[in-house]
């Protein structure tokens, strides 16, 4: 099971490189109070749990905190060869020793970030470990009762927070007037306090819940996860939305298009009656003006150059269609005028002339006729 617990730090002092160095001291001995979310007794508000001295000062378990990376805040996961670049800001320098009640930790800052973070006021330490948490009920030598035991304790990281579990007294810096971190010190143990003085509310779905500091980090993480999914949920069906409106405005315009190849689509009686209309148009714009080339143009363009060369360009700058349309119906007007007019008209128009009707008989009988007095003729002569 994963742990965090305070760590006291005094005597720092700043390398000519700008690493920090400092002394912490960690895991002491005791009991701690605990919620029974944390230590995975839910049914259970308060778990007292005791660690011994026995345990804290285990060879194996001092081993494990010599040259342990030291974080800022705790990471989400252990720290290891693989992560350890990426999460580590220094190290516990050397050997962890015992002294006292705690274990000794000489800690090496490296990182610039991390040393201006605690020049800034982050200055509280938290170990991070694992152990084997037994629950075995006991009575501790002075009388303290508990609820489970912690065996097996081993070091993972050692993390700078804005406040460890135990309060203030737990500081980078000591209280030296000439120290850079001074700050009261405290000697108020927060972990030996009454549980309502070391548990926070917290309003979960507006129901108010009490927990530790660790337990309103777990479940502040867990609304905002909560929140972020809500709104990748609501982004989602948004862009599903307008992928669906969009999709519709895609078909809707297609049905129109087919809607529309469907009405320009032509009957066999209707084509027959374009081609006949298309050729009647030809037919009349030849009458008016013989020359004009009609091949390849629309109906349009046929009229208008019929127009156009009866009356020339300048007499159609600017006209409409509609005009256009107009002057060439009066064209065609005229033009079936002249054809169909009367011949009587036509002749009284050219003047009223004399004419041989039959060329061809009045010359037969001339033959005739000469041809019967021809012998008066001779008999004149011989006379």
């Amino acid at each position: 099971m994963n742990f965090t617990d305070a760590v006291a730090v005094s005597g720092t002092r700043r390398t000519t490189e700008g690493y920090l160095i400092a002394d912490a001291k960690a895991v002491r001995t005791g009991i701690q109070l605990y919620t029974g979310i944390e230590v995975g007794k839910p049914e259970l508000p308060v778990v007292r749990v005791y660690r011994s001295e026995a345990e804290v000062r285990n060879t194996d378990s001092l081993r494990s905190f010599s040259h342990a990376p030291v974080t800022v805040d705790h990471p989400s996961v252990a720290v290891t060869s693989e992560n350890w670049k990426d999460l580590a800001v220094g190290e516990v320098s050397t050997a962890a020793t015992w002294d006292g009640n705690r274990i000794s930790l000489p800690l090496i800052l490296k990182d610039a970030a991390a040393i201006a973070a605690v020049h800034a006021g982050k200055r509280e330490l938290s170990a991070g470990y694992t152990c084997d948490l037994a629950f075995e009920s006991g009575v501790t030598a002075d009388g303290q009762p508990y609820d489970a035991v912690q065996k097996n304790i081993r070091a993972n990281h050692v993390a700078i927070v804005e406040r460890g579990r135990a309060g203030t007294e737990c500081r980078i810096g000591d209280a030296e007037p000439h120290s850079w971190g001074a700050a009261p010190i405290s000697t108020t143990d927060k972990e030996t306090v009454t549980m309502t003085e070391a548990l926070r509310t917290v309003v979960v779905d507006g129901l108010s819940v009490q927990t530790t500091d660790q337990g309103a980090q777990a479940i502040s993480k867990l609304q905002k996860d909560l929140e972020s999914s809500a709104a990748k949920l609501i982004d989602a069906d948004n862009k599903h939305q307008t992928a669906l409106a969009t999709k519709d405005a895609e078909l809707a315009k297609k049905d129109a298009e087919i809607d529309d190849l469907k009405a320009k689509v032509v009957d066999g009686a209707a084509l027959d009656k374009l081609v006949a209309d298309r050729a009647g148009l030809i037919a009349i714009a030849t009458k008016i003006a013989k020359d004009v080339k009609v091949d390849g143009l629309s109906d349009a363009a046929i009229r208008r150059a019929v127009v156009t060369a009866k009356l020339g360009d300048a007499a159609l700058a600017g006209k409409p269609d509609a005009y256009i349309d107009a002057r060439f119906d009066i064209l065609a007007e005229d033009a079936q005028k002249a054809a169909g007019a009367d011949p009587f008209a036509r002749v009284v128009a050219d003047g009223v002339k004399q004419a041989d009707t039959a060329p061809a008989s009045t010359a037969h009988n001339a033959m005739v006729t000469d041809m019967a007095s021809a012998w008066m003729t001779q008999n004149k002569g011989a006379a």
